[in-house]
């Protein structure tokens, strides 16, 4: 188990991998599955309000059963350690590549497999782009990015809720993209474990659905913290939902002063000149020449 956000681990399935095999996080893999415990003692609940309860207080920002605080942070620390030097090496790789990497993260339902089938259509003659494609199970949306032309590899992480630099090494040495290219990462669905992981990327991209309350960056404020973009998705429903966007961006910068923001619907096309020509001058500069 990740005490670092709670997820399995061991159950990672890379395309290519052989049947039954299954990744750690030092990369190396293994053909039975296993599951790392860590135990200790204690862990507290803090009331706030009329009967609410608050595990998010103390060191950790977090609770375990059966793990102290400290713990926890000793444990994430090693984690998170041991996940950043391999992101950094990541990064290094794509620098001298000249390959511009995001990673796509949202709550499941955004629409962000939509939009980057869009967003690759509507690149396919200006920019070479491949994607890693994570979810819990299923090769569905690798497959959709396939249609397309694009290369586009499968990340199954099993039990686990994101995926991590580990992953992203080994996917990109076996999908190879090209140099000067964008490598799109398609994270898994979930707006509060991806937060916490350094993948090497250049920035990561947050995309909130107006489907979904304008409250979201307040509810999951480390995952708006660590984006430099969001993309306010769906807008074309607007016109058959209560949603306040201003109020939204609002709290987005509330919690991140500093985060751009782009309203589109990869349906409807609006906004999306915006979204691609953020993209290529990202790409520019990443292949220097920008």
């Amino acid at each position: 188990m990740c005490t670092t956000c709670g997820c399995g681990s061991g159950e990672t399935r890379i395309e290519g991998d052989a049947p039954g095999t299954h990744r750690h996080a030092d990369g190396t893999v293994h053909s039975h599955d296993h599951a790392h415990r860590a135990h200790d003692h204690g862990h507290a609940a803090h009331s706030h309000g009329a009967g609410d309860l608050h595990y998010g207080t103390g060191a950790a920002g977090a609770a375990a059963p059966g793990m102290s605080p400290s713990r926890m942070v000793q444990v994430e620390r090693d984690i998170l350690a041991g996940n950043d030097a391999v992101a950094r090496r990541n990064r290094a790789e794509f620098a001298r590549r000249g390959v511009f990497a995001l990673n796509l993260v949202s709550s499941p339902g955004s629409g962000k497999t939509t939009l980057l089938v869009r967003t690759i259509e509507l690149l396919a003659h200006r920019l070479a782009i491949a994607v890693v494609e994570g979810d819990q199970q299923t090769s569905f949306d690798a497959d959709r990015i396939r249609a397309t032309g694009a290369p586009a590899l499968q990340v199954n992480t099993g039990k686990g809720c994101h995926l991590d630099a580990v992953m992203i090494e080994a996917a990109t040495r076996r999908l190879n993209p090209a140099p000067a290219s964008v490598l799109m990462i398609e994270n898994v669905g979930n707006l509060v474990c991806p937060a916490g992981f350094d993948l090497g990327e250049a920035h990561k991209v947050v995309v909130l659905s107006v489907t979904e309350g304008e409250d979201k960056p307040l509810k999951y404020p480390d995952m708006f913290h660590a984006a430099s973009l969001m993309l306010l998705n769906k807008v074309d429903l607007l016109p058959h939902l209560q949603f306040d966007v201003e109020r939204c961006i609002a709290y987005a910068r509330r919690v991140n002063p500093a985060i751009e923001v782009i309203q589109l619907s990869a349906t409807s096309g609006q906004g999306m000149d915006d979204w691609l020509a953020w993209i290529e001058r990202g790409a520019a500069a990443a292949a220097g020449r920008g």
